[in-house]
């Protein structure tokens, strides 16, 4: 069975949110997990380091940072766009979106403080 797994911080962040704003979110994020090279660019992206990606999924002003997982997609963080777009604005970096996240060690340690751990 398809499963959307939050860990303890993606849970929190989206817990934060009004119910309403959940659904909706959630709603928008529909799609099958074998689906992940065929993902439709204007809402999905890829961030890449060394061996390591991540997809991220625009839904209304949030951005969701998945993975792929056995039992179907492990959800990383939810964040508003301000937030990363924010934080791309401080680093300057002269890249697309993806990439300027891909290279970011910042953005890596926002991903690996959320941890693996699963509610």
């Amino acid at each position: 069975m398809f499963q959307i797994i939050f860990n303890d911080t993606s849970a929190a962040e989206m817990a934060a949110l009004p119910k309403d704003l959940q659904i909706e979110i959630l709603t928008d994020f529909q799609f099958l997990p074998g689906n992940f090279e065929d993902l439709d660019a204007t809402r999905f992206g890829k961030v890449k380091r060394d061996k390591q990606e991540l997809y991220r999924f625009r839904a209304r002003d949030y951005r969701i940072y998945f993975g792929p997982h056995p039992s179907g997609i492990l959800i990383h963080r939810v964040l508003h766009k301000n937030t990363i777009r924010d934080f791309l604005f401080r680093s300057n970096l002269p890249l697309d979106e993806d990439e300027q996240l891909g290279q970011a060690v910042g953005f890596w340690k926002l991903i690996e403080a959320a941890g693996e751990k699963q509610p």
